[in-house]
């Protein structure tokens, strides 16, 4: 799996003693009309993947919950397609993998069980959603982070088979979609989430 090391104080325990402001699911909608930036002004196109990562919690209504979450989806499913996949990675974090061709039924997934998570009391477990672009002339990926302790997306591009990122795309990705997403003013919280070798960070 691909987290990096210290996920937990990344987005968890150092956000969340930083955090601006509760978990707001709202803020997600943002990427419902970036993405159309995106592709028109920037030629990068959604690769028809999102993801949500949490922190699980050992108790049976914590497990009720996702089972909420995992009932929702698989109504969605059936009204738009979207596949959800809960997988757990190597650092004990789980995420909510989704895939859909259209991608404001991935934005609407990701919300839906961001927000029944926070509604049954466990929004603090929350830590990120990933919604991943291709740059098909290029050759590179890049994916919107949203920070749900910090309350604000940041760019991530990382080099292929490498634990570097290629900062031009990401500050170009910044001075463009700025004023269309809350971003992340502080670099320092632009943290990596390293996939292997050239997949995805869940994986």
């Amino acid at each position: 799996m691909g987290l990096l090391d210290g996920l937990k104080q990344a987005l968890g325990l150092k956000a969340e003693a930083d955090a601006t402001r509760d978990a707001d699911p709202d803020d997600l909608w943002g990427m419902s009309t970036a993405y159309v930036t995106m592709e028109a002004d920037l030629g990068y196109a959604p690769t028809g993947n999102a993801a949500l990562c949490f922190a699980a919690v050992d108790s049976t209504d914590f497990t009720d919950a996702l089972g909420n979450v995992e009932a929702i989806l698989e109504a969605g499913e059936a009204e738009t397609g979207t596949t959800a996949e809960f997988v757990e990675d190597s650092h004990g974090y789980h995420w909510i993998v989704l895939e859909d061709d259209t991608f404001e039924d991935l934005v609407t997934s990701v919300h839906f069980a961001a927000d029944e998570l926070i509604e049954q009391g466990y929004g603090s477990r929350l830590l990120a959603a990933l919604f991943a672009f291709d740059h098909p002339a290029e050759d590179r990926s890049v994916y919107w982070v949203y920070s749900f302790r910090r309350g604000a997306y940041y760019p991530f591009a990382p080099l292929p088979g490498k634990r570097e990122r290629d900062s031009g795309p990401e500050f170009k990705l910044r001075s463009v979609l700025d004023g269309e997403l809350d971003l992340e003013d502080d670099e320092a919280y632009w943290y990596p989430l390293w996939p292997e070798d050239d997949g995805h960070p869940w994986e």
